[in-house]
């Protein structure tokens, strides 16, 4: 059973999130604009409050799973560098007239 959750992909790329973020941002919009007049217009503000849940749950259910829209555009990662044991990969020496100087 654990390994069908591992089979799930959980990543979205920058274009998919910033997609992502522009679609509930928008319902976000929509649902509030929408909620309002027609909380106005029938003067419970109830309504609003009703219409700006459902527009949040939807928003959340089309941007919240990583779906294939948001996985078009995967990065290309540069390939690992083998380390090898005889090399020490420390900070580059000062040169001995940085040593030299200082100040008073």
């Amino acid at each position: 059973m654990l390994a069908m959750f591992k089979s799930i992909p959980t990543h979205m790329d920058y274009k998919g999130q910033k997609l992502a973020e522009q679609i509930f941002q928008g319902i976000i919009l929509v649902s509030a604009v929408i909620g309002f007049v027609y909380g106005l217009f029938i003067q419970q503000f109830g309504w609003t409050v009703y219409i700006m849940l459902a527009g949040f749950t939807v928003s959340c259910l089309l941007t919240l799973p990583p779906w294939p829209m948001y996985r078009k555009n995967p990065l290309s990662w540069q390939p690992a560098v083998p380390e090898t044991s005889g090399e020490i990969r420390d900070k580059p020496q000062e040169s001995q007239s940085q040593k030299k100087k200082k100040h008073k």
